[in-house]
């Protein structure tokens, strides 16, 4: 994970959150009261994010110490714990809820790539994500992932071509928006298309497609796609495959299934963080 990016993340989370100051904590507890506590799992599920816990208390105050119990992309169970934390009482308090809500957010994406995986059972097809995350989050959620046993499509439009159905219905057609790409890229870019039919599909092959991508189209026609495609052509499926309709796709041949749901809709890891003690320094 990225630590520069992520401390940004942390920051605007916490600006956002904290504003100028923690009135409960501060008022509560002194600067020398001093405390631990242990982020724990309250049901079973893959862990992501665990460096957002050390960082995030890092930004608050550098004196809190922690102790991970657990690895990122380690399946838990309820009760679980997770980290033990221990420093000053207040800046524990103040960074509970933005690292729990990030923690919970990044663990359930690995939980949900880790249930994609398994359902899709295959040594050959993987799991992929989309850009369909959160603003502000994409590094985190796409980090995830990768904890979860999944890979990673392009991080942005900075990073890869897709030249999707409104790009070719402006440029005319898929050949024509392949060699002006082509113009403008260079040799060391892929470019991947987005097809539709068996049509677009010959299309974008006789085109130089690096990769093709079916379209919102069903396990048997996918199948039968892939085995027109040439081999050096890298093939992916998308469009509104969940966990129902995604153990369709294990014997088609395609060698990536790409699901938006693994970040934009997913539910959020139970995890809870409780203080254990606190007590005045002497």
């Amino acid at each position: 994970m990225n630590q520069i990016e992520l401390r940004h993340i942390l920051k605007e989370a916490f600006r956002e959150d904290i504003g100028p100051g923690d009135r409960t904590s501060e008022a509560l507890f002194p600067g020398d009261s001093r405390g631990s506590g242990v982020f724990s799992a309250r049901e079973p599920g893959v862990v992501a994010g665990l460096s957002m816990i050390e960082e995030g208390y890092q930004l608050l105050d550098q004196t809190i110490s922690v102790e991970f119990l657990v690895k990122d992309g380690d399946q838990v169970n309820e009760t679980d714990d997770l980290a033990y934390v221990e420093g000053p009482v207040a800046p524990l308090l103040t960074g509970e809820r933005v690292i729990l809500n990030l923690l919970q957010h990044t663990s359930g994406i690995a939980t949900a790539t880790r249930k994609a995986v398994d359902l899709l059972d295959s040594n050959h097809t993987r799991i992929c994500d989309t850009r369909k995350t959160l603003p502000g989050c994409r590094m985190i959620d796409k980090y995830a992932v990768r904890c979860g046993g999944g890979y990673n499509h392009r991080m942005g439009l900075f990073d890869g071509v897709i030249i999707k159905d409104n790009h070719i219905a402006h440029a005319g057609s898929i050949t024509q928006a392949l060699e002006t790409v082509r113009c403008q890229t260079g040799h060391m870019v892929n470019v991947e298309v987005e097809v539709e039919s068996a049509e677009q599909m010959r299309e974008a092959i006789d085109a130089g497609a690096d990769i093709i991508m079916f379209d919102n189209r069903s396990p048997e026609e996918v199948k039968d796609f892939v085995q027109e495609v040439p081999d050096e052509i890298v093939t992916e499926v998308s469009g509104g495959i969940d966990f129902k309709s995604l153990p369709d796709y294990r014997n088609t041949g395609v060698d990536y299934v790409s699901m938006g749901m693994l970040t934009h809709s997913v539910e959020a890891l139970d995890i809870s963080f409780n203080v254990t003690q606190s007590s005045k320094s002497t």
